[in-house]
């Protein structure tokens, strides 16, 4: 992997209890900046980068899919803790997330996505809820807001 782009990745996590959001004195956020690769096949932008201990996926490589249009997301990791989440704009769909500790099966419905993205970079931003495999038992909602440049 040629890692020529400045990979910036800030996150949001809002825990839920049921449907409604738990009220917690901070909000998980997490910023991490890394090196990968960025490139435009047909109508969809590619972003891939190593994952560090920072978040707690080392050894895992993640590859992040973006249509040009905004409609779709596929956010695929590969290593020690494989996750294939696919997010599209109000629609649910099942996905596969393994952890330290086992696998899940979780829901995942696309909240919002903007996609800014050209061939030499920009920011992508999507939100997304994830559920315990029953749309009504919502675990929380993460926002990411992605920005690729070329380094000076």
């Amino acid at each position: 992997m040629k890692e020529d782009f400045i990979i910036r990745i800030k996150s949001r996590s809002e825990q839920f209890e049921h449907t409604q959001p738990v009220r917690v004195d901070e909000d998980d956020r997490i910023e991490l900046m890394t090196y990968g690769s960025f490139v435009k096949k047909g109508d969809t932008y590619y972003i891939t980068y190593k994952e560090t201990e920072t978040i707690g996926f080392a050894g895992c490589t993640t590859t992040i899919k973006i249509a040009a249009d905004g409609s779709r997301v596929g956010l695929l990791r590969f290593g020690p803790a494989n996750a294939q989440l696919i997010i599209e704009r109000d629609r649910r769909s099942i996905c596969h997330y393994e952890t330290e500790v086992g696998s899940l099966t979780l829901g995942v419905t696309g909240d919002g996505i903007e996609c800014s993205l050209t061939e030499t970079g920009g920011t992508a931003r999507f939100s997304y809820l994830l559920d315990a495999d029953d749309p009504i038992s919502i675990i929380n909602r993460n926002t990411l807001e992605i920005s690729v440049q070329k380094p000076n």
